[in-house]
């Protein structure tokens, strides 16, 4: 009973302290106690808008600044723009002047209108002293957009020997840079042992009559060609009446090397032509190398191809 009198005396304090307008006492609220998270979460805001800006202003300064990488980009192929055409022909015309001396005076005229004014005399030559026949041009060594060197090549007093043109080109202006220089030909090449191969006596056998009957037709015309070559390809026949086959020898027919449906050979060989007069008649004999393609689709063989041999000497 004594507790229960203090709680209700303690109630009526209270009551009276409210009418009299004493202030309330006051119980935390929840989350007063979290305030630091506000501090932190600004902290980190800022270090945020830092970084951003720090990044912003130093990664363009670190691109201008950065060392250049050791990897080489290719350089692009230069493009040459030397007239090679048109300077072949004015070296070609030059060097045919240039090798002709039966009239001197008049050569040395004729010169001056391939050098710079006054440079003729440079290239004066004795009476008789040169000359020029069968001259082609066979290369061109381009040094830039403007300088070149033409190589001409012919009997120069009646020996084989090739003349080098300098020719500069401005544009569509030509004119010879230099006096020319007279150099040796090229000299014979030995060939090398020929190459021997596996040979497959079975398709020669096979294939001889279809060789001569081939060659027969091939100097006959058209009509008479279809019957031995592959369909699909395409064999111009010899002018009519201009050649007729003699033999075929030296007819090498190697073993099969293609694992396909088709069995592809090039067979090399010889053949005899008679060389035939406007009447008809023989005028002469040519003995020719040729490499003929031939294929064996399963039940009979054909001609697909036929061309000069290389290299058919000491086979």
């Amino acid at each position: 009973m004594a507790k229960a009198s203090r709680r209700g005396t303690a109630a009526r304090d209270l009551e009276d302290d409210a009418e009299l307008g004493a202030p309330r006492a006051r119980r935390p609220r929840a989350g007063a106690g979290g305030r630091w998270w506000v501090g932190v979460g600004r902290a980190v805001l800022w270090a945020f808008i830092i970084v951003v800006l720090f990044n912003g202003i130093w990664y363009p300064l670190r691109g201008g600044l950065a060392l250049p990488t050791t990897a080489e980009e290719p350089e692009e192929a230069e493009t040459v723009t030397f007239p090679e055409t048109a300077a072949a022909a004015f070296a070609l015309r030059f060097a045919d002047t240039y090798l002709d001396t039966e009239d001197p005076e008049a050569r040395l005229e004729a010169l001056a209108a391939y050098v710079p004014e006054g440079e003729a005399a440079a290239l004066d030559a004795a009476a008789d002293s040169l000359t020029g026949e069968n001259l082609t041009v066979v290369s061109i060594d381009v040094a830039d957009d403007n300088n070149a060197v033409v190589v001409v090549r012919g009997d120069v007093n009646g020996g084989a020997m090739s003349l080098e043109v300098p020719v500069y080109a401005d544009g569509d202006a030509l004119a010879v840079s230099g006096p020319p220089a007279l150099l040796a030909a090229p000299t014979r090449a030995s060939l090398p042992d020929a190459v021997s191969v596996e040979e497959d006596p079975g398709a020669a056998e096979a294939l001889d009559g279809v060789l001569t009957g081939f060659f027969d037709a091939y100097a006959e015309g058209p009509e008479h060609l279809e019957q031995y070559v592959e369909q699909g390809a395409a064999i111009a026949p010899l002018p009519e009446n201009s050649l007729r086959i003699v033999e075929l020898s030296d007819i090498v027919v190697p073993s099969r090397s293609s694992t396909g449906d088709d069995d592809v050979r090039q067979v090399a060989l010889t053949a005899l032509w008679s060389v035939l007069g406007s009447d008809g008649s023989e005028v002469g004999q040519l003995r020719q190398s040729y490499l003929v393609t031939v294929v064996n689709s399963g039940s009979e063989w054909r001609v697909r191809d036929i061309q000069g041999a290389p290299h058919s000497f000491g086979d």
